[in-house]
């Protein structure tokens, strides 16, 4: 079995839809397994249903209006340049309500309903063999992996909420007595899921360049000092998911191709500039492209008939 594996990443999703776009229209690969975590669990559903065009749509014309429906952040974008800040007024507003995070994401709920209908769901659910979003039980303090074939399409499209809601500046959802948060807190890459599932061959997309070595201009407040801090635990998390990928699928003989980023693509992915976002996804589909180009032929031979 064949299995497509998209980490978390924010607006960075945009660069593995590129990606996924080469693999599956121009490769013709066919995947069996389908996992994802955070903006890896918004793309795979399109992505699953060949959808490719509807989901490129939505994530080159979002924004953060689409996204929060209280923004914690203040962006000013002047000059091809964005500068990012505190905004005090929603936050404030936050602190008043008793609500436990900085911002809210409910329009973000509203869009992945506007984009994934029910009969979308049935389809998929009815033809694809396996679709898992990760998700972090921070009631229980476990890693929960939801299978499309287990829940009913409104509790689905809460789990692929869920899986995107970065805490402390999004939404905390509580459900089923639990209280749920994005996926990448407890596995933002899962190829080791995937291989427990019986994959035999993996495309993992990785939002991060392979060494993750660059120089992070630290906060100059408490609370962008907490985004650096946040970036920091996923990049350690995310060395952690490779490293266990790595060896589990060499210890079960799978074949495992990673796709990182050539280059840092953002300082903040929870900034959502359409316009960036449309370049991101032309420079994903590039990449892949080149990197196709490099490939053996009895390779790319091996993944148009699917074995």
């Amino acid at each position: 079995m064949k299995a497509l594996v998209i980490s978390g990443g924010g607006s960075k999703g945009a660069f593995a839809g590129g990606i996924a776009e080469h693999l599956i229209k121009i490769q013709k690969t066919k995947y069996d397994l389908f996992l994802g975590s955070s903006t890896g669990s918004l793309l795979l559903p399109h992505l699953a249903l060949n959808k490719i065009e509807k989901i490129k749509e939505v994530y080159t014309t979002i924004d953060e209006k689409k996204v929060f429906s209280r923004n914690p952040f203040r962006i000013k974008r002047k000059n091809n340049t964005t500068q990012i800040s505190i905004n005090y007024f929603n936050t404030l507003i936050q602190f008043l309500l008793k609500r436990k995070t900085f911002g809210e994401s409910k329009n973000l709920r509203k869009i992945i309903e506007q984009n994934f209908s029910e009969r979308e769901f049935e389809e998929l659910k009815s033809n694809v063999k396996e679709l898992i979003v990760c998700v972090s039980n921070l009631s229980r303090n476990r890693v929960e992996y939801k299978s499309i074939k287990e829940y009913n399409y409104h509790d689905f499209i809460d789990w692929i909420w869920i899986s995107c809601n970065v805490i402390p500046f999004m939404t905390l959802k509580e459900k089923n007595n639990c209280e749920y948060a994005d996926g990448g807190f407890a596995n933002i890459v899962p190829i080791a899921q995937a291989i427990s599932r019986g994959a035999k061959e993996i495309d993992a997309i990785i939002l991060e360049t392979e060494d993750m070595d660059y120089k992070k201009e630290m906060g100059k407040n408490a609370f962008s000092l907490m985004m650096n801090l946040y970036d920091f635990m996923v990049d350690q998390i995310e060395l952690h998911d490779i490293r266990e990928g790595k060896l589990a699928a060499k210890n079960n003989n799978v074949k495992l191709n990673l796709y990182f980023t050539p280059n840092q693509l953002t300082e903040n992915s929870l900034i959502f500039d359409k316009h960036q976002m449309l370049e991101w996804w032309q420079q994903g589909f590039e990449y892949a492209d080149k990197k196709s180009k490099e490939m053996p032929s009895n390779q790319i031979f091996s993944r148009w008939f699917n074995f």
